[in-house]
């Protein structure tokens, strides 16, 4: 009852939100007498911030049109480069003539292949723009896409936590061997056994390096509220509270979701005085005439607000096995229930993790968990670092994830494509040696 209870608040709020959008129009009309007075833009803001913080928002765009490199511009075109009904992996494809003059301006040698996995928690994969467009100069740039649950009629079957294992691996298998990947926060577990999968398999398609920002790999390491609310509260919980039946006119009618309303409901609580602040300072911003400030504000909540819905049975086997029963953690990961995931064999794809010092839901060592259970893989192939200042959104995004963890992620990556491609070129010149003798 709550998915419909919500959606007919929405539609009863929908008179009013008009209203208050008519009447900011109004109030910022010139020839209001009213308009450049402050009760009057005290007026217009108070229907500014009612409107923006009732306001449905649906899916963002990419709102990436290109790329500079060199000081030039590249155009970037965000385009499917692999498709099934619960998700796409968007490819930022940049103009070859465009990027073939960078190049050659500077001698940049070719861009390593980047396969970026957006969390399936609540949000859009557009919530990581800000991630595409810091590795766009450096790397050529895919990113898994999720769909949301709503828009899945129930006649495509269930999705759950190994089926996004499944469609990781098929993806990897897409982009081709030796890329590069990049899992931030919820997709930790599943992308790691992936590739612990590929690597026991020998997979010619595994990935020259695996990154994780900010993964639930091990909660069991610094505990946070949500992973202790997770532990505290039986599976039962989760099933009566957190589950609801998605209603018409929704294509995914009668589906069984964990509403991204609910996930968001969650997060806000976590730091409602901080939200409450910010929209106290947008309604200053705007009487002040600050567009600037105002803009930045508007920019963020119209991501923040813009939520996806989960599968009830990926989002409770996410529960089960990641936050309460830490199965890969523990070495009892098994997947589709019969095959034992093996992180231990991975022994050639090299591994970097990045936590941030404050962050509140990814408590620190529970990322840098994964080089404990990839054993087997040398020192000289692992890397961790600690982002001082940042809580679990500054791992990603803003200032110091640009200007600091960036360009260690892609220093990263490089040293491992040079040591590729010279492995690469290692054997072609031994092929021509033995063809020679």
């Amino acid at each position: 009852m709550l998915y419909s209870l919500v959606e007919m608040n929405r539609a009863a709020m929908a008179p009013v939100r008009l209203a208050a959008r008519a009447s900011r129009a109004a109030l910022n009309s010139p020839f209001n007498p009213i308009s450049n007075t402050d009760y009057g833009k005290s007026l217009s803001a108070m229907a500014d911030v009612f409107e923006s913080a009732t306001r449905y928002y649906g899916k963002p765009e990419w709102r990436i049109d290109s790329v500079k490199i060199n000081s030039a511009p590249v155009p970037v075109i965000p385009t499917v480069a692999w498709h099934s009904p619960w998700c796409n992996l968007v490819h930022f494809r940049k103009n070859p003539a465009a990027l073939a003059a960078a190049r050659d301006a500077k001698r940049l040698d070719p861009q390593p292949r980047m396969v970026i996995a957006a969390p399936l928690s609540g949000h859009y994969a557009t919530l990581l723009r800000g991630t595409v467009e810091a590795f766009l100069p450096t790397h050529d740039v895919y990113i898994t896409d999720w769909q949301d649950a709503r828009m899945s009629p129930v006649w495509l079957g269930r999705f759950d936590l190994d089926d996004y294992i499944d469609h990781i691996r098929s993806m990897l298998t897409h982009v081709g061997p030796g890329a590069h990947v990049l899992g931030v926060c919820q997709p930790g577990p599943p992308v790691l056994a992936a590739i612990s999968m590929m690597a026991e398999d020998d997979d010619p398609a595994r990935p020259a390096t695996m990154t994780f920002m900010g993964s639930p790999i091990d909660c069991r390491q610094s505990p946070t509220v949500p992973n202790q609310l997770a532990e505290e509260r039986p599976l039962s919980w989760f099933e009566e509270n957190m589950i609801h039946t998605v209603p018409a006119p929704y294509p995914g009618v009668f589906r069984r979701v964990y509403p991204g309303f609910v996930q968001l409901a969650s997060f806000m609580n976590m730091n409602w005085s901080r939200h409450v602040d910010a929209q106290w300072k947008f309604f200053n911003h705007l009487v002040d005439g600050d567009g600037d400030n105002a803009g930045k504000h508007r920019e963020f909540y119209d991501e923040y607000l813009s939520v996806l819905d989960l599968t009830e049975e990926f989002y409770l086997q996410t529960i089960v096995r990641v936050f309460q029963e830490h199965h890969l953690a523990r070495g009892i990961f098994r997947y589709r229930s019969t095959r034992l995931v093996k992180p231990s064999k991975v022994r050639d794809v090299a591994l970097m993790t990045v936590e941030g010092e404050k962050d509140d839901i990814s408590g620190i060592g529970q990322t840098q968990a994964a080089h404990d259970l990839c054993s087997k893989l040398p020192d000289d192939m692992k890397a961790d670092y600690i982002q001082p200042g940042v809580g679990h959104y500054g791992v990603f995004n803003g200032n110091r994830f640009r200007t600091e963890i960036a360009p260690r992620v892609t220093q990263f990556t490089k040293r491992f494509t040079m040591r590729d491609a010279d492995e690469a070129a290692a054997e072609r010149l031994a092929a021509i040696n033995t063809r020679a003798a």
